[in-house]
């Protein structure tokens, strides 16, 4: 087994990192930056995300473990105290795991610019700063509506918990495998009227999204973001990859939303 250890640049994650590498050596796990079979990250969820990324082109060949060190980890199953059990669990790896969606985006320029394809954890956000967004919404090559606001964001199952859920929109568990649009202050009044709703996309479609009248804008694949121009439209769909997580103790998705926004469980009796 290879393991790869992505770490974010705090004291209390250097240390676990360099204490979990000590443990992984006397056990003679290898550890490597190159083809590994399980990539751990230790931080927060953004060095998940970060993680995710760099190997994104290993997604068939590769699971992922969480170690938490910061304030919030939906997609971290293991702490510091608990590391022994970790390091114990990899030596005793049956190769079981579980899959999230991913999201699928491809940019279509309008000049001979090669076409870009990202892929994303939790979500995409097309926006605009220095005015209005204006956007054709197609739902599976059907034109549903023409948007005007700050933005528009398109979210994977579990990314809905993130910016998506601040947004107004809803929660999804990962087993629908759906893409979910949620808009980001629209204008609506006698002129201009969006449907102002999130809206859940079956896996079977796809969101396609024409700029109108918008020489540049900003599009964000999870915590990354890139500046856009001459764009001819921007589409959206579950992805053929999935993302898998080492089941070794890997926590519930409601468990996880109970955690990370209503705290600890409480005795009811009580």
């Amino acid at each position: 087994m290879k393991i790869a250890i992505v770490k974010n640049n705090t004291e209390e994650s250097t240390n676990v990192a360099r204490k979990l590498r000590e443990m992984l050596a006397k056990e003679n796990i290898e550890i490597t930056t190159s083809q590994p079979n399980i990539i751990i990250s230790v931080g927060g969820d953004g060095t998940l995300l970060s993680a995710f990324h760099r190997y994104a082109h290993l997604l068939d060949k590769v699971r992922f473990i969480g170690v938490h060190t910061g304030h919030l980890g939906f997609y971290t199953d293991w702490r510091q105290y608990n590391l022994e059990e970790l390091v114990d669990s990899l030596v005793n790896d049956n190769g079981e795991y579980i899959q999230y969606p991913l999201l699928d985006i491809e940019i279509i320029y309008k000049n001979k610019q090669k076409n870009k394809h990202f892929l994303a954890l939790n979500e995409s956000i097309v926006k605009i700063t220095d005015g209005t967004l204006v956007g054709d919404v197609y739902i599976k090559e059907e034109y549903f509506e023409r948007f005007r606001g700050d933005g528009l964001c398109i979210s994977t199952p579990t990314g809905s918990t993130g910016y998506n859920k601040s947004i107004g929109g809803a929660v999804l568990h990962p087993r629908l495998e759906a893409l979910q649009l949620t808009e980001i202050a629209s204008l609506n009044n006698r002129i201009f009227r969006t449907l102002s709703s999130p809206m859940v996309i079956a896996p079977d479609e796809w969101i396609k999204i024409e700029p109108i009248d918008t020489s540049c804008f900003t599009l964000t694949i999870d915590q990354l973001a890139s500046s856009e121009t001459d764009v001819d439209y921007i589409k959206f769909q579950i992805a053929k990859e999935r993302i898998r997580f080492a089941q070794y103790q890997h926590t519930h998705f409601w468990d996880r939303v109970e955690d990370a926004f209503l705290g600890a469980k409480f005795n009811n009796e009580n």
